[in-house]
């Protein structure tokens, strides 16, 4: 067997190790009826089982209007935040399955990545369907690329094939672009259904071309460049609109330093998304941080202390556990699935971090969520060993 075969063989057999272990973590749990202080206020205190919840939300997108899309991953749901805070699930069954339909008729299987379209279309990367699934305001479902099946197969529509895709986003001509993490490639979608290759690695052994290693995220800028979450080499990878790719930022070695992009670290970065001045943000998933890349290179810590929590407060002084799937608004906010937190986290763009919606316990309830920040509190939700972007941090 060659060595470039035998490579592909380990990724693929590790992503599908994560993707069972998630299947058998993300199970709904009862947990203690635990409060939280809210507002600001010693006195007034709520039931965290009484606020809206989530279970390892992976994907987030914002639109237009400032509402959030967030893919439930660990409830098989696509919820939405509307801008007063109302949580509500927009579709999915909470069953596990690929049916097309309205609303909580349709289901999905892992929802991951997730982007919407400027006429306020949702699109889903449902990886464990090997599906991309488009969702419209009304919330109808339906299935554009991608079969019950996984495989590496252009083609029109449900003809072609994908191997878990996880990361989604959409040109300015409706044309989509995948992350296909299972087959290290970056697919295309047309408007009018043909899937294709965009960018996929160079099988001469003695290419000195960046390969893709398990692609989990991807984000688009003006000039139509993608950006890619490598999620197993440690890097972020640039694809130029010509498919030609260069290394954007890291050096391939796990950690978390910052500085030029050539010299910075990442450990397993899962997503991207970027701000209308090209700033490149990343979740850092291990390090617990969340990374910015200024269109000149320098890499920085936006947020996040680098130890697990849930804390809201200012730039490094803030906490994540896991964070997961990247929105920014047209103000420059940066939304965090903070997937291991079952919270959506908002980041101002001075670096204030504070809490949109969850209440840290495990579940898929709707409602009001209240404003707040978390100071000091303790999740006593079950933490996964494995999520799809993750691997455990050694000591």
């Amino acid at each position: 067997m060659k060595p470039l075969a035998i490579k592909q063989l380990f990724y693929t057999a590790l992503l599908l190790f994560s993707i069972a272990c998630i299947i058998t973590a993300c199970t709904k749990k009862d947990f203690p009826h635990t409060y939280v202080n809210v507002s600001g206020s010693d006195s007034a205190a709520v039931a965290l089982d009484s606020l809206p919840s989530f279970n390892s939300p992976a994907g987030i997108a914002v639109d237009a209007a400032g509402n959030l899309y967030v893919t439930d991953y660990g409830n098989n749901l696509i919820r939405k935040i509307t801008p007063a805070g109302v949580v509500s699930t927009l579709a999915g069954s909470g069953n596990d399955g690929n049916i097309n339909a309205t609303g909580i008729l349709a289901s999905f299987n892992g929802p991951t990545g997730i982007t919407v379209d400027a006429s306020g279309n949702l699109f889903v990367a449902d990886a464990g369907n090997n599906l991309i699934r488009e969702i419209t305001s009304a919330g109808v479902v339906t299935t554009i690329a991608g079969s019950d099946s996984t495989g590496f197969v252009n083609g029109l529509d449900t003809a072609s094939t994908f191997f878990t895709p996880t990361g989604i986003t959409v040109d300015g001509s409706d044309n989509l672009y995948v992350a296909d993490a299972g087959n290290n490639a970056i697919r295309k979608i047309t408007s009018g259904g043909v899937v294709s290759t965009f960018a996929a690695n160079d099988t001469t052994l003695n290419s000195k071309v960046p390969t893709f290693k398990n692609p989990t995220s991807i984000a688009m800028d003006v000039a139509g460049n993608l950006y890619v979450a490598n999620y197993l080499d440690n890097t972020i990878l640039k694809v130029n609109p010509a498919a030609a790719i260069s290394i954007y930022a890291g050096t391939g070695l796990q950690g978390a330093a910052n500085g030029p992009a050539g010299s910075a670290t990442f450990y397993y970065p899962n997503s991207v998304a970027l701000d209308k001045a090209g700033n490149l943000y990343v979740s850092d998933g291990v390090n617990n941080l969340i990374r910015k890349i200024t269109p000149a290179g320098v890499v920085s810590t936006l947020a996040g202390s680098g130890v697990s929590g849930a804390a809201d407060s200012t730039g490094t002084a803030a906490s994540f556990n896991g964070p997961a799937g990247l929105a920014v608004d047209a103000a420059g906010n940066v939304y965090v699935a903070d997937s291991d937190n079952n919270m959506i986290r908002k980041i101002s763009p001075t670096g204030v971090v504070t809490t949109v919606a969850g209440s840290g316990l495990s579940g898929s309830k709707n409602g009001l969520a209240v404003a707040r920040r978390n100071k000091t509190r303790v999740i006593n939700a079950s933490k996964r060993v494995f999520n799809l972007f993750y691997k455990p941090k050694t000591k």
